[in-house]
């Protein structure tokens, strides 16, 4: 595990932002118990140079084993992340954390083209359908930059009343995590989806999406008080 993160850093390597800082995008507030994350870009690289899991690209917080096809996903709006879920001794826990980018219009998802990511409750959860590479996959933003590559190397294609529907890298984008820039897909940094990817993900994980105005659910208020030192 500490070698995939080693990896995962190296890839990380992209233009210095902050959690409360994006270049364009709506950036996330941070909770009143979480402000300590708050990360200055000169310690980041600092600690990106030592070889450290980059604080504003990840967090591994538990290493162990839990119980098999027990993780799943849950993505919040209102923060701008994704945390992923799975039964350890009989206890929902924490196990990783990544930033996200959401849509670029807030709310429910109605129809196709209107800039939102749609939501749903842990009664009626999404899930990943397929995992494709998408490492050549290019996509034009309108912005005058033509057809780039957008993806990062996966794309997870969500079960949703909607087509087109992911979870993907941000190539091309990177500036603008954590924050509300996407046409309704959920990014993550090119090395999050890497290794979220690597050790995650799979064809049947559930995944649940909340709205903007959603908090954290009970088993997950315990789960993070209790989340301890990311590894």
């Amino acid at each position: 595990m500490k070698k995939a993160l080693l990896l995962l850093v190296g890839a990380a390597v992209v233009a210095a932002f902050t959690l409360t800082d994006c270049s364009k995008g709506e950036a996330g507030s941070e909770s009143a118990e979480e402000n300590s994350e708050s990360v200055n870009p000169d310690e980041a690289a600092a600690e990106i140079s030592e070889g450290k899991f980059r604080p504003d690209t990840a967090k591994v917080f538990f290493e162990g084993t839990y119980d098999n096809g027990s993780a799943f996903v849950v993505i919040s709006k209102k923060e701008l992340r994704l945390n992923v879920y799975a039964t350890v001794k009989g206890d929902t826990t924490l196990i990783a954390r990544y930033p996200v980018c959401m849509s670029r219009a807030k709310g429910q998802k109605e129809k196709e083209g209107d800039m939102k990511t749609p939501s749903c409750t842990m009664d009626t959860p999404f899930s990943i359908s397929e995992i494709k590479d998408a490492s050549t996959w290019v996509h034009d933003f309108g912005d005058g930059r033509g057809a780039i590559l957008s993806y990062g190397h996966w794309f997870m294609r969500l079960a949703t009343p909607h087509k087109g529907i992911g979870i993907h890298g941000n190539t091309g984008n990177e500036d603008k995590m954590p924050g509300r820039d996407s046409e309704g897909c959920i990014r993550l940094t090119d090395a999050g989806i890497d290794h979220f990817k690597q050790h995650y993900a799979e064809v049947g994980m559930k995944v649940v999406i909340k709205d903007e105005n959603e908090g954290r659910l009970p088993f997950e208020t315990k789960a993070i008080k209790g989340e301890g030192k990311p590894m």
